[in-house]
């Protein structure tokens, strides 16, 4: 049974074979794993490196703590199956006007070898109470238009399409909002 958990460290070996199965773009830069809120300062294949990654994840649940600028708090969990990092989810508490056009209030991505199963469905549909805990009446979800899997996580947790948007040249995005509060 899969599970989301907080970022923790002793997933570190499973999270890096996670990381190798997203490979690299034409420009051999690792490719994006949404939800998995890396920066580019963050070192996280090394055991320290990594920790402070963990750390920081967990930190921004908290509204007091630092945050670069237009970063919003987030609550940042992982799916997990035993021992085996699947993915990851991340609820952000606010919009910034930047995830306003393109990111939403939810972010999520499920390692390749595992998907398929449901997994990114599933943990949506978990972290839909959580945002309306965080008194949140609707959520905003993008992917992108050539991601048919995503859209249709977001269509079956009750996703309404409002539109699609071009965000950059040739790059377009669904922007679907759900309601989580009646």
């Amino acid at each position: 049974m899969p599970q989301l958990v907080a970022p923790t460290t002793r997933l570190h070996r499973s999270w890096l074979a996670s990381l190798a199965e997203w490979g690299v773009d034409e420009h051999g830069e690792r490719v994006h794993q949404h939800g998995a809120s890396l920066r580019p300062e963050d070192d996280a294949v090394d055991a320290a490196g990594f920790a402070a990654w963990v750390q920081r994840l967990r930190r921004e649940a908290d509204p007091a703590a630092e945050r670069p600028r237009g970063h919003v708090p987030a609550t940042n969990l992982w799916v997990t199956e035993g021992s085996d990092y699947l993915g990851a989810i991340s609820l952000r508490h606010a919009l910034s006007p930047a995830l306003v056009e393109v990111g939403g209030h939810v972010g999520y991505g499920i390692r390749p070898s595992a998907r398929g199963r449901g997994l990114a469905t599933w943990a949506l549909g978990q972290v839909l109470p959580r945002a309306r805990g965080l008194g949140l009446e609707r959520v905003l979800l993008t992917c992108d238009d050539t991601n048919p899997a995503s859209a249709a996580v977001i269509e079956r947790n009750g996703g309404v399409l409002e539109d699609v948007r071009e965000h950059a040249p040739g790059a377009r995005v669904r922007r679907y909002w759900i309601t989580v509060s009646t």
